[in-house]
């Protein structure tokens, strides 16, 4: 019987030894690198930090790289800690049609074990391309209901990085099967925390990239998982969201289209839910020259989650900062951009934006809602002091696969996130070899702390 999951297991596994086009290849390395630049200033802050003081003792041993101090540790270690530090800044990648971001979890655990199993990279890339292209089409079958309750990244993330550990573990379609179903039962990442303050969505990825790992070894070893977990009456579909999925739509052009060749690259550091309202902002300013001192009111109407988890008119710390409409469009208006620097600790308390948040509001709108996820829009009105009212429909994204970042744009977000942290040598010599190289990344001085000769422990 041809269920999702054995069509879905069939091409996990098909990516191992198929025909990889130069096109496809690029992507992947284009997905490698944006997964690097967000890692690497991620093994700077919490929780990631926080993570690798809890687990110190877990280090030391293995063949993985542990990023956030530059130790050797085991597999599910590895991807652990360097999965969360991957989506700790807001800079990573983003499937748009799942409300999704694949890289932290594929590429975390991929990675970790590539470096375990010795694989080249072009076993790599494969397996990150079969990893996303497994998961994104879940994450399409179950959107948008899905997004109402449940943080994708941390559901859905656990089968892309069940699929690429298999696929780097050279698992046929059967037992990639398992792994996938496997996967299922332990997916998890509640949307609550993220619309409170606190630390846990970073963990998200960077559980899934563990679960998914152990899915991955469990079936190596002949665990074997319920293959109707995805579509049955209590599966995965089923529990987390309105129906048992769209499995028409996800598969219907499997081995047609591949999801790693359609991904939104972050050209914004926060929630990839104000972007549409940021690129507006930015145009219409640009094409009119007010100043912020001009600005009597801007009025951001979006998609629902726009409203529902960025409309924060009051912020305290850089958690709730990354996801305020208010705040990220304060920056742009004062400081020309919403990178690392806007949630510096003295931005977080300067009256100057406060006095900008006071002017933002935000409300959905019936039209962009109805786009999404396949679209994420907004529409941005600025009322000025002399009366004036200025309109701009923002249809997509700078980033998103029709208005995407150049590799050259790519490679200047590269640089500006990983050379204060490895130095402009070092981060110039690691994206030659992640455009060009054959061999995957082994050097333990590319983290932070190993630069500085220090290590995680867990004295206090």
């Amino acid at each position: 019987m041809t269920t999702p999951l054995r069509i879905l297991a069939a091409e996990g596994s098909a990516w191992a030894d198929r025909g990889l086009t130069p096109d496809v290849e690029h992507h992947a390395r284009r997905a490698l690198i944006d997964w690097f630049a967000s890692l690497l200033p991620g093994c700077l802050v919490a929780p990631a930090t926080l993570l690798a003081k809890a687990l110190a003792a877990d280090r030391g041993h293995g063949q993985a790289i542990c990023y956030v101090d530059g130790t050797r540790s085991t597999l599910r270690h590895a991807a652990l800690i360097n999965a969360t530090a991957s989506h700790s800044v807001e800079f990573d990648d983003i499937y748009r049609d799942a409300a999704y971001h694949p890289g932290c979890p594929t590429i975390g655990a991929a990675l970790a074990a590539a470096q375990v199993k010795g694989a080249t990279m072009d076993q790599l890339l494969r397996s990150i391309i079969a990893g996303y292209e497994v998961s994104c089409r879940i994450g399409v079958a179950v959107q948008p209901s899905h997004y109402r309750f449940w943080h994708t990244t941390g559901t859905v993330g656990t089968f892309g990085a069940a699929v690429a550990v298999g696929s780097i573990l050279g698992l046929e379609p059967g037992r990639m099967g398992h792994a996938i179903a496997t996967a299922a039962t332990m997916a998890g990442g509640l949307q609550q925390a993220f619309r409170s303050d606190g630390m846990s969505k970073p963990l998200h990825p960077g559980h899934a990239a563990d679960a998914g790992a152990l899915a991955a070894l469990a079936a190596e070893a002949g665990v074997t998982g319920a293959l109707d977990v995805l579509e049955g009456p209590a599966g995965f579909a089923a529990a987390t969201s309105e129906n048992t999925g769209n499995w028409e739509k996800a598969l219907a052009d499997i081995g047609r289209s591949v999801a790693i060749t359609q991904m939104t690259f972050k050209n914004h550091g926060c929630c990839g839910h104000i972007f549409a309202s940021l690129d507006a902002l930015r145009d219409l300013r640009h094409e009119t020259g007010f100043s912020p001192a001009d600005i009597q009111a801007i009025h951001v109407a979006g998609y629902k989650a726009t409203k529902d988890v960025c409309d924060r008119p009051v912020i305290s710390t850089e958690q709730e900062a990354r996801f305020s409409v208010q705040y990220t469009l304060a920056n742009l208006l004062l400081h020309g951009g919403v990178r690392l620097a806007a949630f510096a600790p003295e931005r977080l308390v300067d009256e100057a934006i406060r006095h900008e948040m006071a002017k933002v509001s935000v409300s959905v709108d019936a039209e962009c809602e109805a786009a999404f996820p396949g679209r994420r829009s907004a529409h941005v009105t600025v009322t000025l002091t002399d009366g004036r009212r200025l309109h701009r429909y923002q249809p997509t994204r700078k980033g998103d696969p029709d208005a995407p970042l150049s590799d050259a744009e790519l490679g200047e977000k590269f640089d500006e996130l990983v050379s204060p942290v490895i130095g402009t040598r070092e981060a110039a010599k690691l994206l030659d070899e992640l455009w060009h190289g054959d061999t995957i990344p082994q050097d333990v001085a590319l983290s932070p702390l190993a630069r500085q000769g220090a290590t995680i422990s867990t004295a206090a």
